[in-house]
């Protein structure tokens, strides 16, 4: 049987050089490593460190919650003092409804992260920020990430836009399989602009990636995605990448007015 297999291996590979999902029937691209992955897949030119927070507000509180966060975030944005700075701020439209999604950048990784909280605890503009929204949430997560190397560096863009955040949570052992071939499939989406950042877990829930996308609406959206499939070479990403997830979900988002992604 293995003798069969080779042969059509290479009848296949004489006829199509490019490839495509028929491959992996007979090709296992990814070595086995012993680095970590934090080590092998973030920038090693850049110290950031990012940090994305999911805020379930009360629904009656989501309009007095987006005053309250416009009001105070920008001035830690702009503050020099702190070592932070706002990437996004959305809410989410379709996906977990009356939800708040930021996404921050810490100029320093752990170091600055840590600056910033020290600093927090004695900024007392924040702490009755933080006391008063307190009143208007439901319940509270974050996770602190790396970006991929080889996704776009999130930059601000003006809009109007739509973001999606598709997160991926995967099989553990799996995140260097994963990002060797987005490191391959991330050209086929680039045409439009529309990736915007793409970041893998280090604090809270692990094994988790998280690829976020700018889109002008729903249906640039559809037809950008499908568009993708018409370019050889999708299809043999979803096929490798596909197996290695436990579970995914899909939150369209509209940025507030604060958000540097417009």
């Amino acid at each position: 049987a293995g003798d069969v297999a080779q042969v059509v291996a290479r009848s296949f590979y004489s006829k199509d050089n490019e490839g495509s999902w028929f491959r992996s029937l007979f090709v296992h691209k990814v070595d086995p490593r012993k680095d970590a992955h934090s080590t092998l897949l973030s920038k090693k030119e850049t110290s950031n460190l990012y940090k994305i927070q999911f805020h379930n507000v009360k629904p009656e509180c989501l309009d007095a919650y987006n005053s309250l966060t416009e009001a105070v975030l920008p001035k830690l944005h702009l503050d020099e003092d702190y070592p932070c700075s706002l990437v996004g701020n959305w809410n989410t439209w379709y996906g977990e409804q009356d939800q708040a999604v930021h996404l921050w950048r810490f100029s320093g990784g752990y170091p600055a992260l840590m600056d910033c909280m020290n600093k927090l605890k004695n900024n007392k503009e924040y702490l009755e920020f933080r006391k008063e929204r307190s009143c208007m949430l439901l319940s509270r997560r974050n996770q602190l990430l790396l970006e991929f190397s080889f996704w776009n560096e999130p930059q601000p863009r003006a809009g109007p836009n739509i973001y999606e955040l598709r997160t991926y949570k995967l099989k553990p052992g799996t995140m260097i399989e994963w990002g060797n071939n987005w490191a391959r499939a991330i050209k086929y989406r680039q045409e439009n602009q529309e990736a915007v950042g793409g970041f893998f877990s280090q604090i809270g829930e692990l094994y988790v990636v998280h690829h976020l996308w700018a889109y002008k609406d729903l249906q640039s959206r559809e037809e950008t995605r499908n568009a993708a499939w018409r370019k050889r070479g999708w299809d043999e990403n979803v096929y490798y990448t596909v197996p290695l997830v436990r579970h995914m979900e899909s939150r369209i988002m509209i940025p507030l007015k604060i958000s540097p992604l417009q």
